[in-house]
């Protein structure tokens, strides 16, 4: 299968390669593959309008082109292998369910050199949630900022010490003409679908878009859903004792102070194995345990704000506003007014 690559921007159909592995997620693979073939279409069809040329050519490729199954056990059959569009105009890179901890599966390197000679040229690459671990790899992203889902961010800056990981951020286009647009968690791939539509069609295209399908862009990024505690390892007793302890025990004055004597440390050579151990301050570690808490007060009651603030540890009301808001990207108040709500009849 031969077919021809469009020049972005030149108003012809926009050969866009949906990179299929066994790690990528059938959720976002074939909504990514539906919603770029709508285009032009399903807003027409629903009003009554005639279809529009096609701008998009999504096809969704592997490495042989064989059908595989993916991480839930879904059978999924390929349009074709990557070297059937050896010059796509777009190359876009679903979820991946890789573990964070683990390097990347064995098979990979081939997929990296193709991405790296696909970019060279001339393509656009975007990707979704987890998979900017792939697009690091290739040493494309190095020196440049780069989104991806919070739960991946600390691995990507060990794993690319070069990349910039603006964990806050949803979508971040970098490199040389913007051609590097990465994302951050699983359902970001409608963000990256609707830049590349306003992009490459029309901003008007793009609202159409996200009205046919009921989607409304994460405007206000991804921290408000990023879990603050990080969850490495360590093999420390005594700093896991230490983080066991204040889990119960946030709401202590002068938590650090307590944690140490609770050592038998000093409170120096606790501050230092500490952070060792898990890669923060205790002060740091306290004030995620408490801003968590105070995430999880306000999703699933109505006490005021202030009381909050108390309940997890903050004397000074203002004081707690401020680090919400560094820490979360959004005041209390408007965390409490998003909260995620579930259907009444799951309640």
């Amino acid at each position: 299968m031969k077919i021809p690559a469009a020049a972005p921007g030149d108003g012809s159909v926009l050969v866009t390669v949906v990179l299929a592995t066994p790690e990528a997620g059938a959720a976002g693979t074939f909504t990514i593959l539906d919603m770029l073939s709508s285009v032009g279409l399903v807003w027409e069809s629903l009003h009554g309008e005639e279809p529009r040329p096609p701008r998009f050519k999504p096809l969704l490729l592997s490495l042989d082109g064989q059908p595989y199954t993916n991480p839930n056990g879904v059978v999924i059959t390929p349009h074709g292998k990557l070297a059937d569009v050896p010059a796509p105009d777009i190359v876009i890179i679903p979820e991946l369910v890789l573990s964070p901890s683990e390097p990347l599966p064995d098979g990979y390197g081939p997929i990296v050199a193709w991405l790296r000679e696909t970019y060279g040229r001339g393509a656009i690459i975007g990707t979704v949630c987890s998979a900017t671990l792939l697009l690091g790899a290739t040493g494309l992203l190095d020196g440049e900022d780069a989104a991806t889902h919070w739960g991946y961010c600390d691995a990507i800056a060990s794993r690319c010490p070069n990349v910039r990981v603006r964990k806050e951020r949803i979508l971040v286009p970098a490199g040389d003409g913007h051609r590097l647009i990465t994302s951050g968690g699983a359902s970001s791939w409608y963000d990256l679908l609707l830049y590349l539509i306003g992009r490459f069609v029309s901003a008007d295209e793009a609202r159409r878009i996200a009205k046919v399908f009921l989607i409304t862009p994460h405007l206000q990024g991804q921290l408000p859903f990023a879990g603050l505690v990080p969850q490495g390892r360590h093999d420390d007793r005594v700093v896991a004792a230490a983080q066991a302890w204040i889990a119960d025990h946030y709401k202590t004055p002068n938590p650090v102070a307590a944690m140490a004597a609770r050592s038998g440390l000093t409170e120096r050579g606790f501050l230092d194995r500490f952070k060792r151990a898990t890669g923060m301050s205790p002060m740091d570690y306290v004030q995620t345990l408490r801003i968590e808490e105070a995430k999880h007060l306000l999703e699933t009651g109505d006490l005021p704000l202030d009381d909050v603030a108390a309940e997890v540890g903050y004397a000074e009301p203002s004081s707690f506003r401020r680090l919400f808001r560094r820490m979360v990207g959004i005041s209390p108040a408007a965390y409490r007014r998003q909260r995620l709500r579930l259907p009444a009849e799951c309640v």
